[in-house]
């Protein structure tokens, strides 16, 4: 049997290896251009004190020494995390529990589902308009709903107590029905033979679920964590719509004081440091969530 050539086989492997590049390369220009581009130019300006109008000057890391000690950008990234820590879990949790419900061969489910996941598809402008509507403390549907009982409802977006909260809430609502789709995913790729199995064991609904279900849907939940965390510390939308950061800067956000000092106060330098600081902290956060799940999840069952 004949052979082919070693220069026809560097041809071949050429041509495959160009035709591979050329189906790669939108996507390799989407990740540079709106990706990896954005990065470096914040991490260079971060290093320049320029006020939009003016002349950029290089000024080292005045930047970051001015970050450490301005108690406004420290407070923000608490707000931040009390945000990251209530919408998060809510998530998470509602999502799980929303796959657990449609997870069900039922006349009609599969509408269910697509309702579900509608809010996800509203922008974030039209829900904060929406919502804030609701939340109005004398025309709102929620408190209209709680007079119904004789209960007088409390100005949910004007209280320091709870404007974050219910900020969040409209966070979770929005995220639950699309998270849920994921989860929804994780649990029909679990083999029915290990519930199956399970049953003839005497194990419980409940012992099942935190015993094979829960550990089998790690994958999914990592995706799901770390999407949410990301998705939570840049949140600005619906804060910015609903809030503003107010009421005494309770929701003011990482996110917002960035908006804040590039184009209300036009120091796009220091802006981008504050960028710098929001984007460490989620790399913390994301390789930390890797660290914990890598030796704790299985990614095949057999059926």
């Amino acid at each position: 049997m004949l052979r082919p050539a070693p220069r026809a086989k560097r041809r071949s492997r050429n041509a495959q290896t160009a035709a591979a590049y050329a189906l790669l390369a939108p996507s390799l220009v989407g990740v540079i251009g709106f990706l990896l581009a954005p990065v470096v130019i914040v991490l260079v300006l971060s290093l320049f004190d320029w006020k939009l109008l003016s002349t950029p000057e290089f000024i080292g890391l005045a930047n970051y020494r001015k970050l450490f000690a301005d108690s406004d950008v420290w407070h923000s990234l608490l707000v931040t995390l009390y945000y990251v820590l209530i919408c998060v879990p809510g998530t998470t949790i509602l999502s799980l529990l929303l796959a657990l419900l449609v997870d069900r061969k039922l006349r009609g489910m599969k509408y269910f589902r697509a309702l579900l996941v509608i809010p996800w598809m509203a922008t974030p402008v039209a829900l904060g308009l929406v919502w804030s509507w609701i939340f109005d403390p004398g025309r709102g549907a929620l408190n209209q709903f709680l007079g119904l009982f004789g209960i007088h409802g409390p100005a949910w977006l004007s209280s320091p107590v709870l404007a974050m909260p219910s900020v969040a809430a409209v966070h979770i609502w929005q995220f639950a029905g699309y998270n849920m789709l994921f989860f929804l995913a994780g649990l029909q790729n679990i083999p029915p033979s290990l519930r199956e199995a399970s049953s003839l064991d005497g194990a419980s609904p409940v012992a099942h679920f935190f015993t094979i279900t829960l550990p089998l849907l790690r994958p999914t939940m990592l995706f799901v964590l770390i999407t949410n965390v990301i998705g939570s510390f840049q949140a600005f939308d619906t804060i910015f719509v609903m809030t503003e950061g107010g009421p005494g800067h309770s929701t003011e956000v990482t996110t917002y004081q960035i908006y804040d000092e590039a184009f209300h106060k036009f120091d796009f330098g220091y802006a981008s440091t504050i960028s710098v600081l929001l984007f460490a902290v989620v790399l913390v956060a994301t390789i930390s969530q890797f660290v914990y799940f890598e030796r704790r999840t299985t990614y095949e069952v057999s059926g």
